[in-house]
C-alpha cells in the first residue's frame, strides 16, 4: 500500500517535472535557433555600412518579443528571465578577456595615459555631469520617490558606455589608434562606472561631507589598483605553472583548459573580494596574452585563439540578443504606462545628458592629451574627437545590468518612480545603440575617408601560424632601431611614452620574460613549445 501511495507520488512529481523540462527545452531551442539566425544575418550583412551584428541581434531580439507578445496575449515578451548573475558572472567575462587577450598591445600602451584620462577621469567627470543634472532637473518632475542616492546612481549607470557595440562599429586594423583609444577607453569606463556603482552602494550619501568624499575617492582607488593588481597576477601564476610543467608535452587539452579556468577564476576572485571584476578578467588577458599564449605548444596556440573568440562572439549575440526581448517585458511597462509622456521626458532629458556628459570630458581631455604631443601625427585631431565622442554615445548591458540592480526586484518593480527609471533606461539603450551605432560607420566613413588605406601599425597576422597579437614588422622594428636613452628628467617629461616603453622593454627581457617565459624565451625542453621534434612534426 505504501509503495503504491510513494509510486504515485513520484509519478506526479515526474509529471511535474516532464513539464517544466519541457518548456525549459522549447526556450533553448528557440534561443539557439535565434542565434543561429543572427549570425547567418550578420554574414549576409557583413558589408552593410548601416547594420552590424549587435544592431541586428538588437532587431531579430525586439522582432521575436513582438511575436512572443502577440502569442500570449501580452503576458510575456521573452522565453528566459534576465538575471545580473547571468549577465555578470556568464555573459561578460568572456567578451572582457577576450578583448584584451586580442588587443594590440604596443597600440594600446603607447596611448595608455590619454585611454586612462578618457575611462578614468573622463567617467567621472561624465558621473558628476549626469548626477548634478539629475539632481536639479528630475527632483522638479515629481516622477517618484527617488533620492540623492539614486540620482547618483542614475549618474554612475549612464556613465557607462556600450564597450561591445564599440567593438563592432570601429575596426582594429582599418583605425588602429582610434580603436584602441576608443576601445580601451570603454574597457576602463565600465569597470570604473560598476566601481563607482558599488562604491556609491556603501556610503551614507544623504550626509555628505569631506571625509566621506575621501574616503569614497580612497575606495575608488583601492578597488582600481587591486582589481589590476588581480588580474596581472594571476595572467603571471598561469604562464609560470604552463612554463615550468611543461603541460602540452602530455595533453594540449589540459593546457588550454587551465588558461580558460585560470582566466575565469581571477573574474571570480575578484567578484569574491568586491573587486572590479572587469578590470581583473580585462589585465589577465593581457598578460596571458604576452606570456603564457607563447609558453603553450602550437596547436593549443590555434585553439585558444579560436575558442576566446567564439565564447566571446557567442556571448555578445546571446546579449543583444535578450536585450531587446527583454525590452518588450509587459511587466516592466505597466507601471509607467499611466504617465507615458513623463516617461518619454524622462528619456529624452537622460539621452541629452549622455550627450553632455560625455562632450563635457572628450574635448576637454582632448585638449590637454594634445599640450603633451610634439607632433601632429600623434594629436588627436578635431575630427577623430567627433568620432571619440560619438563612438562612446551607445548605453548597452552594463546599463541595463546596473539599473535593475538598483531599481528592481528579481527584474520587476511596483514603484512608479523606479518603474519609470527602468524604462526610460531600456529606451535610452534601445535608441542609443540603434540610431548612434547604425550611424557610426557612415560617419568614420564621412570624416576619415582615409582610415581604410593608412594605419599607423601594420594588420595583425591572418595566418594562424604567426604570432597572434604582435606584429613582427612591429617587434623587429623595436629591435632594430635604437631608442635614445633618456640622460635627464626633461627627456622623460617630453617624450613619457618611449622613456616608459624603454625601460620596461629591458625589465621585462632581462627579469619577467627569463622568469614567465614569452615570445623567444621559453627555454628549449623535451616536449615543450619550443622542442625542434615537435615544430617538424607540426
Amino acid at each position: 500500500m505504501g509503495l503504491g501511495v510513494v509510486a504515485a507520488q513520484l509519478t506526479r512529481l515526474g509529471g511535474a517535472l516532464t513539464t517544466s523540462d519541457h518548456a525549459s527545452v522549447v526556450s533553448i531551442n528557440l534561443f539557439v535557433a535565434l542565434l543561429c539566425a543572427c549570425i547567418v544575418l550578420g554574414h549576409l550583412l557583413e558589408e552593410n555600412r548601416w547594420l552590424n551584428e549587435s544592431i541586428t541581434a538588437l532587431i531579430i531580439g525586439l522582432c521575436t518579443g513582438v511575436v512572443i507578445l502577440l502569442t500570449t496575449k501580452g503576458k510575456s515578451s521573452h522565453v528566459l528571465v534576465f538575471s545580473e548573475d547571468l549577465f555578470f558572472i556568464y555573459l561578460l567575462p568572456p567578451i572582457i578577456f577576450n578583448a584584451g587577450f586580442q588587443v594590440k598591445k604596443k597600440q594600446f600602451f603607447r596611448n595608455f595615459m590619454t585611454i586612462t584620462l578618457f575611462g578614468a577621469v573622463g567617467t567621472m567627470i561624465s558621473f558628476f555631469t549626469i548626477s548634478l543634472a539629475a539632481i536639479a532637473i528630475f527632483s522638479k518632475m515629481n516622477i517618484g520617490t527617488l533620492d540623492v542616492s539614486d540620482f547618483l546612481a542614475i549618474g554612475a549607470i549612464f556613465s557607462a558606455t556600450d564597450s561591445v557595440c564599440t567593438l563592432q562599429v570601429l575596426n582594429q586594423d582599418e583605425t588602429p589608434f582610434l580603436y584602441s583609444l576608443v576601445f580601451g577607453e570603454g574597457v576602463v569606463n565600465d569597470a570604473t562606472s560598476v566601481v563607482l556603482f558599488n562604491a556609491l552602494q556603501n556610503f551614507d550619501l544623504n550626509h555628505i561631507d569631506t571625509m566621506v568624499i575621501l574616503k569614497f575617492l580612497g575606495n575608488f582607488l583601492y578597488l582600481f589598483v587591486s582589481s589590476t593588481f588581480l588580474g596581472v597576477f594571476s595572467g603571471l601564476l598561469s604562464a609560470y605553472i604552463i612554463k615550468k610543467l611543461y603541460i602540452g608535452r602530455h595533453s594540449t587539452d589540459r593546457e588550454v583548459a587551465l588558461m580558460m579556468l585560470m582566466a575565469y577564476l581571477s573574474y571570480m576572485l575578484a567578484e569574491l573580494l568586491d573587486l572590479s571584476g572587469i578590470l581583473t578578467v580585462f589585465f589577465c588577458g593581457i598578460v596571458m596574452s604576452h606570456y603564457t599564449w607563447h609558453n603553450v605548444t602550437e596547436s593549443s596556440r590555434i585553439t585558444t585563439k579560436h575558442a576566446f573568440a567564439t565564447l566571446s562572439f557567442i556571448a555578445e549575440t546571446f546579449l543583444f540578443l535578450y536585450v531587446g526581448m527583454d525590452a518588450l517585458d509587459i511587466e516592466k511597462w505597466k507601471f509607467a504606462s499611466d504617465s507615458p509622456g513623463k516617461s518619454i521626458g524622462v528619456s529624452s532629458i537622460l539621452l541629452g545628458l549622455v550627450l553632455v556628459g560625455r562632450a563635457a570630458f572628450v574635448f576637454p581631455l582632448s585638449f590637454l592629451s594634445n599640450l603633451t604631443k610634439k607632433t601632429p601625427a600623434e594629436k588627436i585631431s578635431w575630427r577623430q574627437q567627433i568620432v571619440i565622442w560619438w563612438a562612446g554615445l551607445m548605453r548597452g548591458a552594463v546599463s541595463i545590468a546596473l539599473a535593475y540592480n538598483k531599481f528592481t526586484r528579481s527584474g520587476h518593480t511596483q514603484l512608479h518612480g523606479n518603474a519609470i527609471m527602468i524604462t526610460s533606461t531600456i529606451t535610452v539603450v534601445l535608441f542609443s545603440t540603434m540610431l548612434f551605432g547604425m550611424m557610426t560607420k557612415p560617419l568614420i566613413r564621412f570624416l576619415l575617408p582615409a582610415s581604410g588605406n593608412a594605419t599607423s601599425e601594420p594588420s595583425s597576422p591572418k595566418s594562424l601560424h604567426s604570432p597572434l597579437l604582435t606584429s613582427l614588422l612591429g617587434s623587429d622594428l623595436e629591435t632594430a632601431v635604437p631608442i635614445i636613452r633618456p640622460s635627464s628628467l626633461r627627456m622623460l617629461l617630453t617624450k613619457p611614452t618611449h622613456t616608459v616603453h624603454y625601460y620596461w622593454r629591458r625589465f621585462d627581457d632581462a627579469l619577467m620574460r627569463p622568469m614567465f617565459g614569452g615570445r623567444g624565451f621559453v627555454p628549449y625542453s623535451p616536449g615543450s613549445p619550443t622542442d625542434p621534434n615537435i615544430q617538424v612534426e607540426q
